[in-house]
């Protein structure tokens, strides 16, 4: 599968780099749990939070034993949800509950991600609506499909998704979910989105990866996005159609590389899928 190396690099490429790497608005407070360090908070998100010590304990005991304060570390301060390591997830799900009933925080997905300190260690998850809100860094997967004639699949986002409606995007686009690894997230996604099994894909490989660190609007803006994305490249066999699965595709197109690089260049893909095509394209 070509990624057509020979060709010169679109203006758009730069400037769309650019905007996955900008600093936040304005300075954010770190953030930690249980003593580590594992994101960062925009001043007056965590303001006033009433903290319910039993959301998210499967028995409903109000023993979680956090407390949310702002403190001096290191010279500075930071807000930080003091908890036993073994207490993190069910701190961080109280405190995802206080971000929700303050309208902190972006849609609500009864999904969870992983949480890891500095060093990628994981110490707990969180509902994966309150990441953005609390800085806290995510991983995703795209996969960039084509026919065996060269052309591409892509995908319309769905109207009523949270996030960029009706944008196009790759093939395929999802969050690594706490219970998987980029591995299952690849399979699991392909499945919900395109109805296609990896096994079924031809020349399956990793791509590489494209990096985010910018300001989010989710939580009325009160946001920041770190996140890695890992993109594959795969042949969908003769024969093979993507059909939709979980309600969050509106269509798919089979489209010309011309045809992808002009909506490209008009900015209908997702910043993500920009991003992901421009390295599949040797961009």
């Amino acid at each position: 599968m070509s990624a057509h190396r020979e060709m010169p690099v679109p203006a758009w490429v730069a400037p769309a780099r650019a905007l996955a790497h900008r600093p936040p608005v304005v300075p954010r407070v770190p953030f930690a749990v249980a003593g580590q360090s594992v994101g960062s908070v925009a001043p007056g998100v965590m303001e006033g939070l009433a903290l319910d010590r039993g959301a998210g304990r499967a028995d409903g005991a109000a023993a979680v034993a956090a407390l949310l304060v702002k403190e001096s570390h290191a010279g500075s301060e930071r807000w930080h949800l003091a908890c036993a390591p073994a207490d993190a997830t069910h701190a961080l799900a109280a405190l995802a509950d206080a971000l929700r009933r303050a309208g902190r925080c972006g849609a609500w997905r009864d999904e969870q991600l992983a949480v890891c300190n500095a060093a990628g260690e994981r110490i707990g998850t969180v509902e994966r609506g309150a990441v953005r809100a609390l800085g806290i860094a995510t991983r995703a997967v795209h996969l960039v499909a084509c026919a065996p004639d060269g052309r591409q699949w892509v995908q319309q986002r769905a109207f009523d998704k949270p996030s960029h409606p009706g944008r196009w995007d790759t093939l395929m686009g999802g969050m690594v979910s706490a219970q998987d690894t980029v591995e299952s997230a690849l399979a699991r996604e392909t499945w919900e989105e395109a109805g296609l099994r990896t096994g079924a894909l031809q020349d399956l490989s990793h791509g590489g990866h494209v990096d985010f660190a910018r300001p989010s609007d989710e939580g009325e803006g009160v946001g920041y996005m770190v996140e890695r994305i890992d993109w594959f490249r795969a042949t969908v066999p003769e024969g093979l159609v993507p059909a939709n699965q979980d309600g969050e595709v509106e269509r798919f197109e089979l489209l010309e590389a011309a045809d992808v690089q002009a909506r490209l260049a008009l900015g209908a893909f997702t910043p993500e899928a920009a991003l992901v095509l421009a390295g599949f394209y040797g961009w």
